[in-house]
């Protein structure tokens, strides 16, 4: 099963990817940005929401429309009932919760797979899943930050703010002014000026730049 991994940051990505390597024999994981679909057909495309638009947005939609990119799973640790029910609108085929073990995450992608091919899926391992499960990553995990602390920063990095932030990660915006209160506290930052700095210089940037969506030439 051919699955590809979504995300503008690296290490967000290689995360997961590490995560998924104990099952390299069940999952050949491959990698592609927003920008451009990939090369070569994939079974699932796995799009990670870690600062990235939630699964009811423009990206899912682009994705789901992709013949290359086979099934889009949102993987998110946001699993609101209305955001699910609004990605899988969007054209996802699953929506999947980053609280899974490595294990998990992988049954549930060779069920979805199964069910799409007309098959039924495989049996559940359970209790016989042996194999390490490595937790995925994230920007500042070496500094403390919790993923919800990164994925503020990381929006911080880009220029958002409260409130575009509030609406992109689906919190309330005093749930993101806590978030922030105690990002500034584990990194030193005093404001939202050296916040930004210390995110410059920590790798809190997209690796990749997204490309805004070009209009339709004008027919006549």
């Amino acid at each position: 099963m051919r699955v590809a991994l979504v995300d503008d940051y690296e290490v967000v990505v290689q995360g997961v990817a590490a995560m998924l390597r104990s099952y390299r024999n069940r999952v050949e994981v491959v990698e592609f940005d927003l920008n451009r679909d990939p090369g070569e057909a994939v079974d699932i495309t796995l799009y990670e929401t870690f600062a990235n638009s939630p699964g009811d947005g423009e990206d899912v939609r682009r994705l789901a429309a992709a013949p290359s990119a086979g099934k889009v799973v949102v993987y998110s640790w946001n699993t609101d009932a209305d955001l699910v029910a609004a990605a899988l609108s969007n054209g996802a085929s699953a929506y999947l919760s980053k609280g899974l073990s490595a294990g998990r995450l992988v049954e549930a992608l060779e069920a979805l797979e199964a069910i799409h091919r007309g098959g039924q899926p495989p049996p559940a391992a359970g209790g016989n899943v042996t194999a390490t499960v490595v937790g995925g990553d994230w920007p500042g995990r070496e500094e403390g930050l919790t993923q919800r602390e990164a994925e503020v920063l990381a929006l911080i990095t880009q220029g958002l703010d409260n409130a575009a932030i509030a609406e992109q990660t689906r919190l309330s915006i005093n749930s993101v002014k806590t978030y922030i209160s105690s990002c500034y506290r584990r990194i030193g930052a005093s404001n939202r000026t050296r916040a930004i700095l210390w995110g410059i210089e920590h790798g809190f940037r997209p690796d990749r730049q997204r490309l805004a969506a070009q209009p339709a030439p004008k027919t006549h």
